[in-house]
């Protein structure tokens, strides 16, 4: 393989068909698939995070799926490194990667490097969180106009977890967190082509409800059953998971769990469309229509110089 290194990513909201459509576009450029989902590198986390099935793993190789644990630290810098060492050895042999996933902070790390924080302590961490626990997630969001309003501007106030985060840094280092992000983009030495599914919001919140009831039918309760011991670490502050805890805790019924599940879910869904389509680089499609996807891809590595991409 002597031509360009394109990288294709495929992004969208949760169920929106990203695994199939991703595999069909790896078995037509003869390559692998790279997970960008901030869950499924969790083995213990498969049910929860539809993890792709046996079969559709043995039918491309797929990378960044299962080879961590829940008490592991992992964040999106840690996912940069991993992913471009995989791309680097991918591109060794072919001259396409693909990517797919819903964290679109993964998938802009990868695309654009991540900005390099400072190493926040372990007793800052814990301050936070206790401070987190004993006011609340108003008063966070409060701290954070106070100290950062322009990153507040632009946060998802919905989760504690960046919120925590930038407050964490402030704490440490006594400068806005939204300072840190501002270098320049990473150099990368392969093309990106983004690639994002668009589907009928009636019929994606019919198909996260049932791709919910298809997790429970595979044991979703018992995986999280399993886990409950572990619900303090920051990886199981998940949707699918939370909600059947305050199942265990008898705070819910297991139909009110479920429900509140798929509430949770579509309303991620929603969190994750509005975070793509600020992107102006994504090209949305039917996911229905691979055709036109893999001759869009064409037609953007044939632009970009690739004298292989006539082939596809």
């Amino acid at each position: 393989m002597t031509g360009k290194k394109n990288l294709i990513i495929v992004s969208g909201a949760t169920a929106s068909g990203k695994t199939v459509v991703a595999m069909e576009i790896a078995e037509k450029l003869g390559t692998g698939v790279i997970s960008a989902d901030s869950r499924q590198v969790y083995r213990e986390m498969k049910i929860g995070t539809a993890v792709p099935d046996p079969e559709q793993l043995s039918r491309v190789p797929h990378h960044l799926i299962g080879h961590r644990s829940v008490t592991e630290e992992y964040n999106a810098s840690i996912f940069e490194n991993e992913a471009i060492a995989v791309l680097e050895e991918i591109f060794l042999k072919n001259d396409f990667a693909v990517m797919a996933g819903g964290s679109g902070l993964y998938i802009d790390a990868v695309c654009n490097g991540i900005d390099d924080l400072p190493t926040v302590s372990k007793e800052v961490r814990a301050q936070m969180k206790q401070f987190y626990r004993e006011s609340g997630l108003e008063a966070i969001r409060a701290k954070l106009r106070q100290v950062d309003e322009q990153y507040y501007l632009k946060a998802d106030l919905n989760n504690p977890s960046r919120i925590l985060k930038a407050l964490e840094v402030h704490a440490i280092t006594g400068r806005p967190y939204s300072s840190f992000l501002t270098q320049p983009k990473k150099k990368r030495n392969f093309s990106v082509i983004k690639i994002g599914l668009d589907i009928d919001r009636k019929v994606l919140y019919d198909r996260i409800n049932s791709r919910v009831d298809a997790m429970v039918e595979k044991g979703l309760v018992e995986e999280a059953r399993f886990l409950l011991p572990l619900r303090g670490v920051n990886a199981l502050n998940t949707v699918g998971y939370k909600e059947l805890f305050l199942y265990f805790d008898n705070l819910a019924t297991l139909d009110e769990a479920i429900e509140q599940v798929k509430s949770h879910t579509r309303q991620y869904a929603r969190r994750q469309l509005t975070w793509f389509r600020k992107d102006r680089e994504i090209k949305w499609f039917d996911p229905e229509r691979i055709g036109e996807i893999v001759d869009y891809i064409t037609g953007k590595t044939i632009a970009n110089g690739d004298p292989g991409a006539e082939t596809l």
